[in-house]
C-alpha cells in the first residue's frame, strides 16, 4: 500500500493530498530513510512524521482496507510516541 493512502486510511493525516505534501516535504520517514507519497508500506515498517506541531513515531502492524472503521486503528497501526513540539511566537 502506498504511504499516502496508508496514512489517510489510518487517520495519521486527514486528507490524502496533506498526505503527499508531509511526504513532499520530507517529513515522513519509513525505517529510518526519507519516503516518498508512493513508497510502499508493509506489516513490521516504522513510520516517523515530523509535523509542524508533533512528532509521531508508529509501527505497521497489518494493511488496512481503503476505508477501516474508526475503532479499527489499533489492529493497523501501533503508536509508540508522540512528541509535542513547542511553539515560539
Amino acid at each position: 500500500m502506498r504511504l499516502d493512502l496508508f496514512l489517510k486510511a489510518t487517520r495519521l493525516i486527514k486528507r490524502r493530498t496533506l498526505a503527499k505534501e508531509v511526504c513532499d516535504a520530507g517529513c515522513a520517514t519509513i525505517n529510518g530513510r526519507p519516503a516518498k507519497a508512493g513508497d510502499s508500506v508493509k506489516p513490521g515498517d516504522s513510520i516517523v512524521l515530523d509535523l509542524a506541531r508533533r512528532r509521531v513515531e508508529a509501527r505497521v502492524l497489518a494493511l488496512p482496507p481503503k476505508q477501516p472503521g474508526k475503532t479499527d486503528m489499533s489492529a493497523y497501526l501501533d503508536i509508540l510516541k508522540v512528541e509535542e513540539k513547542e511553539r515560539d511566537f
